[in-house]
């Protein structure tokens, strides 16, 4: 949250527009990369004021039309300002609105809409992007298959990532997991009563993995649910060597629920999408899904807390 303020504040004070060069940019030699400038907020707005001004005149500086300008333009910068357009919007994370008007702008051309397509997957889907957002990708996706440029060969991954993103939306309920444990018994996530359930995807070796583990058992908040029988915490392995993940097993805490994917069931029907590890999900009492595909554990606190 505070890298995602920091990056706000320093949106609200950009002070230029355009795409097009000023004059001392025309008499740069031509090797100097064009760049992209979001317009200025009016002085007297508020700060709320200036976010929703910027919300909705952010691309009114960007020539859509201009394929050209895409062979000068610096394309880190415009990853940069692509991201502080989804901090913009972060106070509304499954309103896809914006997205996919913007999307529909970028159709004027089949390399303006590969270049938009480029930075979505860049900033929205890559499992390592701090703002990877499966309701802004989704417009995305309908997006390069609704445009008129692709052949069958190339709609072939956008229609999986579209099939992937609208699994387990937030606010919809989950699809169900049967997970079996260590002694061979067997479980399913409908079968878990309590007011949350904690999804874990983890692997054994994994440094991301048991730095999440041991943050979750840390959290006093957590830690309490857990001992009330409040939360249950499923940590699901889902994967095959289950050598490895037997070797694990004392490395998750006993309160929880210790457990692999017998067969690879998910992997092999596409009903949840593991692409990332580690990856929580958390459910509410009947399954809906309230956060999807994180590796935030303050965000597991805030929405429970946020609810009461």
């Amino acid at each position: 949250m505070r890298r995602i303020a920091t990056i706000l504040s320093l949106l609200l004070f950009l002070t230029s527009c355009g795409t097009r060069p000023t004059k001392t940019e025309q008499a740069a030699p031509a090797t100097v990369p064009a760049t992209f400038r979001v317009p200025v907020p009016p002085a007297h707005l508020t700060e709320e004021g200036r976010r929703e001004y910027l919300k909705a005149h952010y691309w009114d500086c960007f020539d859509f039309a201009d394929t050209l300008f895409l062979a000068r333009i610096d394309t880190a910068q415009m990853f940069d300002a692509f991201a502080r357009y989804i901090v913009l919007l972060s106070d509304r994370p499954t309103d896809g609105a914006p997205i996919d008007t913007l999307m529909r702008r970028a159709c004027s051309s089949r390399r303006m809409m590969d270049y938009f397509a480029m930075l979505a997957d860049g900033v929205l889907h890559d499992p390592n992007s701090p703002f990877r957002n499966d309701e802004f990708y989704i417009p995305v996706l309908r997006a390069l298959l609704a445009a008129p440029w692709y052949d069958e060969y190339e709609r072939i991954a956008p229609e999986y990532d579209l099939h992937m993103a609208l699994q387990n939306r937030v606010g919809e309920r989950a699809n169900d997991i049967r997970y079996t444990l260590a002694s061979g018994a067997s479980g399913t996530l409908y079968g878990l009563d309590a007011e949350y359930v904690l999804l874990f995807v983890n692997n054994p070796g994994c440094t991301m993995c048991r730095e999440i583990r041991e943050e979750i058992a840390s959290s006093p908040m957590l830690s309490e649910m857990i001992e009330r029988g409040r939360l249950r915490v499923l940590a699901l392995y889902p994967d095959e060597d289950l050598a490895a993940w037997r070797d694990y097993a004392d490395q998750i805490p006993p309160k929880w629920i210790n457990a692999y994917d017998r067969g690879c069931v998910i992997r092999d029907e596409g009903t949840y999408d593991f692409h990332a590890i580690p990856s929580l999900y958390l459910f509410d009492c009947d399954k809906r899904v309230l956060v999807k595909d994180s590796t935030s554990v303050p965000q597991i606190e805030e929405v429970i807390d946020r609810r009461g």
